[in-house]
């Protein structure tokens, strides 16, 4: 019996006409398709608040998350994968994004091993029944993937598929599945637009929610963040100035003594102790308002 072609894979009526369109309605069509990958992520978000929660409980158990993923779906997991330690200051072994063909094929598709199962099933080999291993592929059949998340679960990790086929093969190892059906795209089978859009949404919601309740914000600012330039510097006062209403002098040296050390010098900040008791108490509690509640009731 032949396979049932993919939704992403199937023609888009909406846009069988695209190359004969002005410019502009080129545009408009490929923007309402993308709204459509938006809107998909909605019914998804159940699975996803269970994604979030199942992966803190194993952090707390010191796991990590790990991304495996081929083409757009794999190069979308690097980008999410990079960008939880500057925005967060979360340890860079907290996410790993794991690719096919290595770094070499991140920049050259023409060296993308997504149908090496064996090679999904031996980047998964390391880890643990703490970890996490996220498998993303729009199809819900890349043989990486497949690899990757039998290894994953024969370890004990929790695993979980991203996907934007509600029929993916790839549910069945999946502990938990999250699907945005996105539907044909607008260029038929080029899942760097809609799908790519979709997959990029889920990430982006999971690792910053993850990042949420780890405590790695204040309110909606991102106090986590390594300040490693100038811009980023000037960033983390504008951080210390919402969120004590001191001026921008004052933050300016309690982040300089802190030694760049956002969440630290906002502790000071908001409680007046000293930097020892701020630096115990970012210790022995996860985020800036734990470690602030937990002073304040000290010292009443």
């Amino acid at each position: 019996m032949t396979p049932a072609v993919p939704p992403t894979e199937r023609r888009n009526p909406r846009t069988a006409d695209i190359d004969s369109l002005p410019t502009r309605d080129v545009l408009r069509r490929l923007h309402d398709e993308d709204a459509r990958a938006v809107t998909s992520v909605g019914p998804a978000t159940a699975q996803l608040a269970r994604a979030v929660d199942e992966t803190h409980l194993r952090l707390g158990r010191g796991g990590t998350v790990h991304y495996f993923g081929a083409g757009a779906s794999g190069r979308l997991a690097v980008l999410d994968a990079t960008e939880i330690t500057p925005t967060f200051g979360a340890p860079r072994e907290l996410f790993t994004a794991h690719f096919p063909g290595g770094p070499a094929a991140l920049a050259d598709s023409s060296v993308d091993r997504e149908d090496a199962e064996a090679l999904g099933a031996a980047d998964a080999a390391a880890l643990r029944e703490a970890d996490v291993a996220i498998g993303i592929t729009a199809s819900g059949s890349t043989p990486y993937v497949a690899g990757a998340l039998r290894a994953a679960r024969a370890a004990g990790a929790l695993t979980v598929l991203v996907t934007c086929n509600p029929q993916a093969s790839l549910l069945d190892p999946a502990d938990i599945g999250v699907v945005a059906d996105t539907g044909p795209e607008a260029l038929t089978g080029s899942t760097r637009l809609k799908a790519g859009t979709a997959t990029k949404v889920i990430l982006n919601s999971f690792s910053t929610a993850l990042m949420i309740k780890s405590g790695r914000t204040y309110g909606n600012l991102m106090v986590g963040l390594v300040a490693t330039n100038a811009k980023l510097r000037d960033r983390a006062v504008a951080l210390l100035v919402a969120a004590t209403d001191e001026d921008e002098a004052t933050c300016r040296s309690a982040l300089a003594e802190a030694d760049g050390r956002l969440p630290e010098a906002l502790v000071r900040l908001l409680t007046g102790c000293p930097a020892g008791q701020a630096q115990a108490a970012l210790a022995d509690h996860p985020g800036v308002r734990a470690a602030v509640a937990a002073l304040n009731g000290n010292t009443r």
